[in-house]
């Protein structure tokens, strides 16, 4: 019988990335754990006292930190999602794997959206919302292919920038940029022919 496994993710106030670790209901069960942004600014700590979990979250929403106190029922069974006290937005996913990776990308969407509004005097954050989310939805399903996004330096490193009309896909290594247009139908038709997506880096 294989181990089950807890998903969490939540967004980095300090670089705006979706983090996401996934640790054993064993694991969890003995001891704490830590969930740490690459960026090394913020982490998700889980503390278990014998009856309750202790959460500790870095929201991604309105920066501030957040502590939940959960049973085990909520933390090992099912999904769940923790909220923010100021904002009343969701900044903490718990569940399985999919299911923390959807809401998550759809709470930076909305992070970013809300961003962009405050720096815009409440301009709309995309062009087209839901052209955004296909767009977003799409480029996932090609990087979950074998070699589906990858960068012409032989970098399958890659990290994303949401803009208001486009995605541009950024090699972690090299530092080339694709740019994905993400604002009318046809963005969305050029983008599905694609089964894999190159950036033009530098040749290694």
């Amino acid at each position: 019988m294989s181990e089950e496994m807890r998903t969490f993710g939540y967004l980095c106030p300090a670089c705006g990335q979706t983090v996401m670790g996934t640790r054993s209901v064993f694991a969890l069960e003995a001891s704490n754990a830590e969930i740490e942004c690459p960026c090394g600014k913020s982490s998700l700590d889980i503390g278990f006292d014998g009856e309750k979990y202790h959460i500790t979250v870095p929201c991604g929403i309105c920066g501030e930190t957040h502590t939940a106190v959960c049973g085990p029922e909520r933390v090992l069974q099912g999904a769940t999602a923790l909220g923010c006290s100021q904002t009343k937005q969701f900044c903490c996913f718990i569940g399985p794997e999919g299911t923390v990776e959807k809401n998550l990308r759809e709470l930076a969407i909305l992070a970013e959206k809300e961003k962009q509004q405050e720096g815009e005097g409440g301009q709309e954050a995309f062009v087209d919302n839901v052209i955004m989310y296909e767009v977003l939805s799409e480029l996932k399903e090609i990087a979950a292919r074998k070699d589906g996004i990858t960068c012409g330096c032989g970098s399958h490193r890659y990290g994303m920038e949401i803009r208001r009309s486009a995605v541009d896909l950024i090699c972690r290594d090299c530092g080339a940029k694709l740019r994905i247009p993400a604002a009318t139908d046809r963005d969305l038709d050029d983008l599905c022919c694609h089964l894999k997506l190159v950036i033009p880096g530098k040749q290694a």
